[in-house]
């Protein structure tokens, strides 16, 4: 099981390059196909000028440059529509529905809105169908995919994320599944005794180890990100509920706290 048709956005941010050399990495693991997207929008009463042209000549050259010679098969799209007030995200998800992963970076805090908005990488992931490899605007991740973490809770979402995470965790020489829990809490296999989430992975033939963790005074997301760094993990996989209310759908605080303050590559699915 493998990843064939890959989506990487391409933008203008220095973090742009690590993104798409871990792309291309996992192009060449997998023999997946590979599509460097960028997209241009057209906000209301926004003039477009030579500096726009000079960016996409950069992005292009930057996909072109590095994809050359990798021994991948690669392809880069410069998506635009033309439409005044379509937006970034709109445009992404509609090219990401037809993909087997989408790699997006997370959003630079203090970076110019023109490159993307600060709430791309979740709407991506609300929004797309797809998983989703948010990779952190600060560092370099040689080893995506060799030592992962799964976060689980017996649920639709983090079901939904272990299985987009396959093709990762069966090439994993490594795999923890774990699981945070607040006093109360009570695993589901406890309730109708049929088996665990290990149990199903162990028929993988995946090396599994499973932790449950109890969160005292910490926050989720800091407990996970320094599990993963104590045990040598430079993947975490995730799922990521929504919640809607007034008609608005949004996602919980251990994934906002994620995207904010991400230390390593997480794989998102919804």
């Amino acid at each position: 099981m493998d990843f064939k048709d890959i989506l990487v956005h391409i933008d203008n941010t220095r973090q742009c390059e690590t993104r798409l050399e871990l792309a291309i990495r996992l192009a060449r693991e997998h023999n997946a196909y590979l599509t460097g997207l960028y997209v241009i929008t057209h906000p209301h009463y926004a003039p477009q000028g030579e500096g726009l042209n000079q960016k996409v000549r950069q992005a292009k050259e930057l996909f072109q440059s590095k994809t050359a010679g990798a021994g991948i098969d690669a392809e880069y799209l410069c998506a635009d529509w033309g439409v005044t007030g379509d937006s970034m995200v709109e445009i992404l998800n509609h090219y990401a529905h037809r993909k087997d992963l989408v790699i997006v970076g997370q959003t630079v805090q203090d970076g110019p809105p023109e490159d993307a908005p600060a709430d791309l990488p979740e709407r991506v992931v609300l929004g797309s169908g797809r998983p989703v490899l948010v990779v952190p605007y600060a560092g370099r991740f040689g080893n995506v995919g060799e030592r992962v973490v799964v976060a689980w809770r017996a649920g639709r979402a983090s079901a939904r994320a272990l299985h987009d995470a396959m093709p990762f965790l069966l090439k994993a020489k490594q795999v923890f599944v774990v699981t945070i829990k607040s006093s109360g809490d009570q695993e589901v296999a406890d309730i109708y005794g049929d088996g665990t989430i290990v149990t199903h992975l162990e028929r993988y033939n995946i090396r599994v180890k499973e932790e449950t963790l109890e969160t005292g005074d910490a926050p989720v997301g800091n407990l996970l990100m320094n599990y993963a760094w104590e045990h040598g993990c430079y993947l975490l996989v995730m799922g990521v509920p929504a919640q809607t209310a007034h008609g608005t759908t949004a996602i919980g605080p251990v994934a906002r706290a994620f995207f904010e303050h991400m230390t390593l590559p997480v794989l998102m699915s919804n």
